[in-house]
């Protein structure tokens, strides 16, 4: 079925993406920059939709690789006019300024995964982002991880780092719950700083839930009494069994704990 998306300023019913150079960075070195966002209500102010805090996120992307700034007003509407087709829309910027934006469905099985949860495949170290603060075009390590993730009966895998430490997902945050509250890795470990981590962080502080950013040590993860991962498309997605090496692990997808973390997308 073809897709429509858009390129520079004008809207595409088609699969192809249109004439790129042999030249081109993006091609050559994965060099471009993406948000991808989740429009609640058809609305780009939906306070869940997060606009300002994507955009930010290209901006800043931008400013510090010293690429060209796209034309903002132009952006914004290819995404206002793709938002009426598609729930969930991915801006991408190239660095001499061009937008690509293009759209997709929720996934099918989301609802069922967001209440009995997913398993979940522990990557080695050699499977780590390249610039891991910043959602470049470069996402190899994250893909192969999640390909070999899928050969393990796994729908996610967990990067880790070479001190055997729980990062962050293949495609989202980490979050483990135990007796003293709730655990995610910090940013200094070489994580993404997603926008629902931000959020749920602010969300938990509000309700004086303690939230602790820490290394994922062995000991650490071993405690645990449930775990989820987070991402502007899925919200919060529990992690039912964890598979190592040469174990496994089991946490509870129905902890109580996670109703306070899903009350954050209750808003109408």
């Amino acid at each position: 079925m073809k897709r429509t998306h858009w390129r520079d300023g004008k809207e595409y019913a088609q699969n192809a993406l249109g004439t790129l150079s042999i030249d081109e960075p993006a091609l050559r070195f994965g060099a471009t920059v993406f948000t991808t966002l989740r429009v609640y209500g058809g609305d780009l102010a939906h306070p869940l939709t997060q606009w300002q805090a994507h955009c930010d996120r290209l901006r800043n992307s931008i400013c510090d690789f010293n690429w060209h700034p796209p034309d903002w007003q132009r952006v914004r509407e290819g995404t206002e006019i793709l938002k009426e087709t598609y729930p969930i829309l991915r801006i991408t910027l190239f660095p001499d300024g061009q937008e690509w934006i293009s759209g997709q469905n929720l996934p099918l099985d989301l609802s069922d995964r967001q209440l009995k949860g997913t398993p979940a495949w522990v990557a080695g170290d050699s499977y780590q982002r390249s610039l891991p603060g910043y959602k470049t075009g470069n996402y190899l390590a994250c893909w192969l991880a999640l390909q070999a993730a899928q050969r393990q009966g796994a729908t996610e895998a967990i990067l880790t780092n070479t001190q055997g430490h729980w990062l962050e997902t293949s495609t989202g945050n980490l979050w483990g719950w135990d007796k003293n509250g709730w655990w995610t890795p910090p940013l200094s470990a070489g994580i993404l700083p997603g926008t629902v981590r931000s959020r749920l962080i602010q969300h938990l502080e509000a309700q004086q839930i303690p939230v602790r950013e820490a290394p994922w040590t062995p000991e650490l993860t071993q405690q645990l009494e449930a775990i989820a991962y987070s991402n502007s498309v899925v919200e919060l997605v529990p992690l039912c069994t964890v598979l190592m090496r040469e174990t496994r692990l089991e946490f509870n997808p129905y902890h109580p704990a996670l109703t306070d973390m899903r009350s954050l997308f209750d808003l109408p």
